[in-house]
């Protein structure tokens, strides 16, 4: 992992702290393309050139930008998708992985 990005996680609760490790390996285990991770505008992001994956950890839960996530937002009815278009995934909740790899790959790859 990024030192900027785990210097930068550490700060949050160890649920939070699993969970964004957990949608990390998700991101490099949906896609082919070489991604690099970095803090852009103090954010954790995944890119591949243009295309990138923020994940967006909050005390209770992680907030995922990716441009595939309004294509699936009827698949994702039991999360809730913020104005701007992010997916909020709480601690509490299940990863919807199968989804989100979909999301991944159109979002990178795409």
């Amino acid at each position: 992992m990024n030192e900027q990005i785990k210097a930068y996680i550490e700060k949050y609760p160890d649920e939070t702290i699993a969970m964004f490790t957990d949608l990390r390996k998700l991101i490099y285990d949906s896609v082919s393309v070489a991604i690099e991770e970095a803090l852009w505008a103090k954010l954790p992001s995944f890119n591949n050139g243009e295309k990138f994956v923020r994940l967006i950890p909050f005390k209770d839960h992680i907030n995922i930008e990716a441009a595939a996530i309004i294509n699936h937002k009827e698949k994702l009815s039991g999360y809730k998708i913020t104005p701007k278009g992010m997916l909020q995934i709480y601690v509490e909740q299940v990863i919807p992985n199968d989804i989100l790899k979909q999301i991944f790959v159109e979002t990178l790859e795409g």
